[in-house]
């Protein structure tokens, strides 16, 4: 794919400054269209697709958590985890402040401010993940390994199968 043809990102300028392997895909946004629409479209498995949700803690302390595509987190089991009282989804707007993207094309790179991230740890033991590259239309494909080297992300067990949709 034509380097003039990405749009320049937070995430993609990230990865390259920190000589990270990666091939990005564009492909049409949907709104709403999630993991399923962006995994039909470049043809990969749902579950290779991860996503980036931005949570916060009952004292509204942000956090990343990185899912599958085809799961959802237990946003219970989070709070477990982390010793918190509750998690729940963060208000786009507030997490557009946090991490500098729109709902969508959030990226766990290249965020604007550095926030806690977790990863379901079933990600790690892929061989390749698609994640968001910082724009509505664009994955990049990586090693799973770059989240814990790059972004120091903790390994958690908080996947629940998504409902049907």
């Amino acid at each position: 794919m034509a380097r003039e043809n990405l749009p320049s990102t937070p995430a993609l300028l990230a990865l390259r400054a920190a000589g990270v392997a990666f091939v990005p895909h564009l492909y049409p946004y949907v709104d709403k269209g999630g993991t399923r629409h962006s995994s039909a479209s470049l043809g990969v498995d749902e579950h290779q697709v991860v996503k980036t949700i931005v949570l916060e803690a009952a004292d509204k302390q942000p956090l990343v958590c990185l899912m599958h595509g085809d799961r959802q987190i237990s946003t219970k089991q989070l709070a477990r985890v982390l010793g918190v009282k509750s998690v729940q989804p963060c208000d786009p707007a507030v997490a557009h402040r946090h991490t500098g993207y729109l709902v969508g094309g959030t990226s766990p790179f290249g965020m604007r401010k550095p926030l806690p991230v977790y990863v379901e740890r079933t990600i790690l033991e892929l061989p390749i993940i698609y994640v968001n590259g910082g724009a509505r239309g664009l994955l990049v494909e990586i090693a799973p390994r770059v989240l814990g080297d790059l972004l120091g992300a903790t390994a958690v067990d908080v996947a629940q199968v998504a409902e049907a949709r």
